[in-house]
Formats: C-alpha cells, structure tokens, sequence
C-alpha cells in the first residue's frame, strides 16, 4: 500500500495534557501538507485551528474525554459546542460503567442523543476495547449501529491498551452496514498501519505516521 493511501486516512492526532497552541499549529500545517484525513485535536483549540486551517483540513475533536462518564448532557454540550466552534468530526467515549451495568439501553440512547446534535457531522464513537469483554464489545457493535453512528472506534489511547489487530476483526464481523471502523491507540509503524487498513479499519488514529513520513521526505 502506498504511504499516501495510509495518510489520507490518517486522522493526525495531538491529545496530551501539555498540547500548546505552537504544537497545534504544527498539526495542522502537517497535516495539511501530508494531506491526511483531520487533525484530531482538544476541545480548547478546535475554534483557532478552524479558523487557521479554514476549509484545508477537517477539524475533529473529543468529547466525554478521557474515561466517558460525563453526564449525557455534558456531552451533547460538548458536541454542541465543539460543532458551534467549527469541528467537522467528533470523537465521543461511551460510559462505560454502563456497559458493565448491563445499561446498553443508555448507551445506546446517550450516543443518539450527541447524534442528534452533530447532524451531518462524522461521528465516531470509542469504546476502549481494552476495558471491555469480547461479549461486551460484540454488543457495543451492536449499539452503536442501533444508534446510527458513523464510526466505531478501539480507544483513547489513554487507558491501559490501543488498537490490536482482533479487535478490529471484531469489528468487522459484527457492525451493522454503513458504521465504519476507526483504530487508534499505539499505531506507531507503517506495517501495523497497512495491516489495520488491511483488516477494514478506515480510519487510524496516531501522529506517529505523518513523522514516519516527514522523515522519508528528508
């Protein structure tokens, strides 16, 4: 596969703590210029990056971030305000305490409800499948079809694990027609990259492709 074929569907990825404004710029002129997919980025600078990247690059931000278990309504707050500012995409962390209650009916119900105020925005939808059983996952699967989302997503890359390889296999075997896969956490070489675009995933969550990149331009 070609690297070009990787980075388009590369959502280049900068969530630390410690993110500066300078470091964001930096995203975004990187991604412009390797042509990826969207910077995904913190809630804070989404309104600067737009306005800087213009209509160059989707912006996509993170909502109920890291650990999911904000209140519903402070997550379609989010989404609502994240979208006002000029996300293009947002990426949502599901409660996950639900899911081990046995709550998919508030899950399910929580994703329709951040929905319903991206509209026509993308919507992905992180599960953090390092938390989860494989029955569990088999079900969010299923939910997050339910409730009409674009994307399913492994992880935060936050937690104690990212994307693998059975999970987005997983994935593929039990989403419902038109929800896309989206792998993320740990995605640090082109092989690995390849191999989840390979397994269906069509989009991949990490910075390290874009540097693997800048460093064969040099």
């Amino acid at each position: 596969m070609e690297l070009q074929e990787i980075l388009k569907r590369v959502d280049h990825t900068l969530l630390a703590q410690t993110a500066t404004w300078e470091e964001i710029k930096t995203l975004c002129d990187d991604a412009v210029a390797y042509h990826t997919a969207s910077v995904c980025i913190p809630p804070s600078y989404v309104k600067q990056a737009k306005e800087y990247v213009g209509d160059k690059m989707a912006v996509c931000t993170v909502i109920g971030f890291p650990n999911g278990y904000h209140t519903t309504a402070a997550k379609v707050f989010e989404a609502a305000d994240a979208i006002d500012s000029g996300a293009d995409e947002i990426d949502m962390v599901i409660n996950i305490g639900w899911v081990k209650d046995g709550r998919y009916d508030l899950v399910e119900q929580e994703i329709r409800s951040v929905k319903e105020v991206a509209g026509d925005k993308i919507l992905k939808v992180i599960i953090e499948t390092c938390l989860l059983t494989e029955e569990e996952k088999i079900r969010m699967c299923e939910v997050v079809t339910a409730a009409q989302a674009d994307f399913i997503k492994t992880s935060t890359g936050f937690s104690k694990g990212g994307a693998t390889f059975e999970d987005v296999e997983l994935f593929a075997k039990y989403v419902g027609e038109g929800v896309q896969m989206k792998a993320a956490g740990g995605i640090s070489s082109l092989e690995d990259a390849e191999n989840f675009l390979e397994l269906g995933a069509s989009r991949l969550g990490t910075s390290r492709i874009v540097k693997i990149a800048k460093q064969r331009s040099c």
